[in-house]
């Protein structure tokens, strides 16, 4: 049974919480990073504990093979070499830039490129399938390995990628997904911590890549807490040359 709502402060750079506010945050050192969240306690009777997974057994690291180490080439020769190579399996990677760089259309073209050979899982929460389809026909991609998704549930999502199993894991945009268990709005400091970490750990799970875009702040920083860069594997960031027409 739901409690009573309660209100938390939040860093939007590290995530601390505290029950009452600072301009200085205890766990960052930034100031004014303190926002307010409403959050809605829950009794222990309504908390359901899940059944604790049996932990993989260690490995001695001289028995870690990397030989079948494999990387998807995006079909972009830039876009490879700042991946290290190209995109690893197992991977989290956040692309983040500003409004309409670019970040949905290169997701495309990596599609028009490994949909040929690869599985590959779109995930919107911002745009109709309608919508995505319009945006693909006019770059010209149009793939059967290429399936479409318009979800904000990031449990649902997740569950998703388990039946699916695709090759590759597209997530645009962090900033709308939801875990519907905290009372706090999509794009909040909690929400994109607490749904980066689910989709982590789903994909790492099932070793498959997972491209995740990321909006931005109107100071140029990726919006959400600092955390969320330190969860990915790699960030990369697209921007614009302001003095070029």
């Amino acid at each position: 049974m739901a409690g009573k709502a309660k209100s938390l402060y939040v860093c939007s750079q590290c995530g601390y919480e505290s029950a009452k506010w600072f301009g200085k945050c205890p766990g960052c050192g930034d100031w004014n990073t303190m926002s307010e969240e409403l959050r809605e306690s829950v009794t222990n009777k309504s908390t359901s504990v899940r059944p604790a997974r049996p932990a993989a057994p260690a490995v001695p690291i001289t028995q870690i093979s990397t030989e079948d180490e494999q990387r998807y080439y995006t079909g972009s020769g830039e876009l490879d070499r700042v991946l290290g190579g190209g995109i690893v399996k197992g991977s989290l990677v956040l692309l983040g830039g500003d409004p309409g760089i670019g970040k949905s259309t290169i997701l495309l073209q990596i599609c028009a490129h490994l949909g040929k050979i690869l599985k590959i899982l779109y995930i919107s929460g911002e745009e109709s399938k309608r919508q995505i389809k319009l945006r693909a026909s006019r770059l010209g991609v149009n793939c059967e390995n290429l399936y479409v998704m318009t979800e904000t549930d990031v449990l649902a999502v997740a569950d998703s990628i388990q039946t699916e199993k695709p090759d590759l894991v597209m997530v645009d945009s962090i900033q709308t997904m939801n875990l519907k268990e905290l009372s706090s709005s999509p794009g909040s400091v909690t929400q994109v911590r607490e749904c980066t970490n689910i989709l982590m750990r789903t994909c790492k799970s099932l070793d498959l890549p997972c491209i995740v875009v990321g909006h931005v702040n109107k100071d140029g920083a990726i919006a959400g807490p600092k955390v969320l860069e330190h969860i990915v594997d790699a960030v990369l960031y697209f921007e614009g040359d302001k003095q070029m027409s």
